[in-house]
């Protein structure tokens, strides 16, 4: 900002020396004004990238899907850009979406198929910390071991964009580990906001137990400290380079704790006591972004960002019409699919909406793509670029299918290919969905294709075999 400021102001001290004396010095002083304009509103070569990655917030939690929510900012950034219907996230929990997020790797191959659970039974301190590699889960039929941390041998998007001459911001939750895994471990140049663990203890001061991040803010609220520390670095970035917000939020991820002014909004609406807190959580994430995006204006660099919004599953209350959710039938449709929402001034079609059947291992290449990287370059990419689809808003080819996974419970893998869902059983249980006519998942048809679940079943099987898990399988 002091540079632009200072060469504003030669630019201001030359016009006045120049003058108005006659036309060719009128011409040349509205010459040097252009060129002021253009050296404040020329675009760099790369843009500048933000992603927002709000956190159990579900497919339905927005104005536009349910009146209950309040969502002027996440409407008006869809009608910016492009609005994708089918994001899918292949293991919908906060550790593992996450993983694939940074790596673009499926979480099944590098054996993140839960959340990071950091209680004691499971090996972690008071800080969130272990030795351990691997924990299990009592009530997985599969008895199959999870990571407890992000490897730093893993490639993260920061350090590919860095090669690309990005400097890269991370704010918020993390969720991929202790001290020695955490962004600046992995890439990012910053850290804000970011603990060992994976929630916050209060939404209100002090935010976070045994921990020492904003340990000396006595008062306000989480979701606004976390935004005004992402405006902060966007007024104060002053390099010679482009860069990469990445704004994870910890909402709306429990406690369900609504900031006290809108809580009390959706009171008043008539929202029960659980779902204004919930509609508070959204609320509270959708002024920041709109505050973020102002910032961007502010400083003039609205044109030249690409902002990105999606989640990190499906949300813990009602995803109607979708069924299932952050703790039930989570491959389900609502827990697995996911808002999101791509901006690239000049380059997105406005106001678009598109269907096609996107999966977020397609960010990481995503990235490379508009960072000017080779996505060649990078081993084990599980997705694809979406550069050429956002770009003309045109319908998504896939060759493969994408494939959910999970170590929870009895339902454990999903495949989807075109509009059909075959969701998988440890147990054996086979059910079929044709989703483009049954988004809401409630006509199984597996009895009356049972080609069509062959076909993906034996997708399946191949596909646990390449990740190296068919060791648990249901369906082998």
């Amino acid at each position: 900002m002091i540079k632009l400021a200072t060469s504003l102001s030669v630019t201001l001290s030359l016009i006045a020396t120049i003058g108005c004396a006659d036309v060719s010095k009128n011409k040349t002083a509205s010459t040097v004004v252009n060129a002021a304009e253009k050296t404040v509103n020329e675009p760099n070569k790369k843009p500048n990238i933000v992603l927002f990655f709000v956190d159990d917030m579900g497919w339905a939690s927005r104005t536009s899907k349910n009146s209950h929510y309040e969502t002027p900012n996440i409407e008006k950034l869809a009608g910016d850009g492009v609005d994708f219907n089918s994001m899918y996230i292949p293991t919908p929990t906060c550790s593992p979406s996450r993983a694939t997020l940074v790596t673009g790797q499926h979480p099944a191959r590098i054996k993140m198929v839960r959340h990071i659970p950091h209680k004691p039974q499971y090996g972690f301190d008071e800080y969130g910390r272990t030795e351990q590699r691997f924990h299990y889960w009592e009530k997985d039929p599969a008895k199959v071991p999870s990571v407890n941390w992000l490897d730093t041998e893993y490639t993260t998007y920061a350090e590919a964009l860095k090669e690309q001459g990005y400097y890269n911001m991370f704010v918020g939750k993390w969720h991929l580990g202790h001290e020695g895994y955490l962004p600046t471990d992995q890439g990012f140049d910053q850290q804000r906001g970011t603990t060992n663990w994976g929630h916050p203890k209060s939404y209100y001061a002090p935010f976070f137990k045994n921990s020492d991040v904003y340990k000396d803010v006595k008062e306000g609220y989480l979701t606004d400290k976390l935004t005004d520390d992402a405006v902060e670095f966007i007024e104060e970035f002053d390099q010679d380079k482009p860069f990469m917000l990445s704004m994870w939020y910890y909402g709306i991820h429990s406690p369900l704790q609504g900031r006290k002014d809108l809580y009390e909004h959706y009171k008043q609406k008539g929202l029960s006591d659980k779902e204004a807190h919930h509609a508070a959580l959204v609320g509270g994430v959708d002024e920041s972004i709109g505050r973020i995006r102002q910032a961007l204006s502010d400083k003039n660099i609205d044109k030249n960002t690409i902002v990105i919004f999606l989640s990190d599953q499906g949300g813990l209350l009602d995803n109607a019409p979708l069924q299932g959710g952050k703790k039930i039938d989570t491959l389900f449709e609502g827990g697995a699919r996911v808002p999101f929402i791509v901006s690239w001034p000049g380059v997105t079609q406005a106001g678009k909406t598109n269907d096609s059947v996107v999966q977020s291992t397609d960010l990481f290449p995503t990235l490379i793509e508009i960072s000017g990287g080779n996505v060649e370059k990078y081993q084990n990419l599980d997705g694809i670029s979406l550069v050429e689809t956002i770009k003309n808003n045109s319908k998504l080819t896939r060759t493969e299918p994408i494939y959910g996974y999970r170590a929870y419970e009895d339902l454990y893998a999903s495949v989807r290919e075109g509009d059909w869902k075959l969701l998988a059983y440890r147990s054996g249980k086979l059910k079929l969905f044709n989703i483009e006519n049954d988004m809401s998942e409630k006509v199984d048809l597996a009895t009356e294709n049972p080609i069509i679940v062959t076909k993906l079943k034996a997708k399946l099987v191949n596909w646990e075999k390449e990740m190296e898990v068919e060791q648990y399988s249901g369906v082998q």
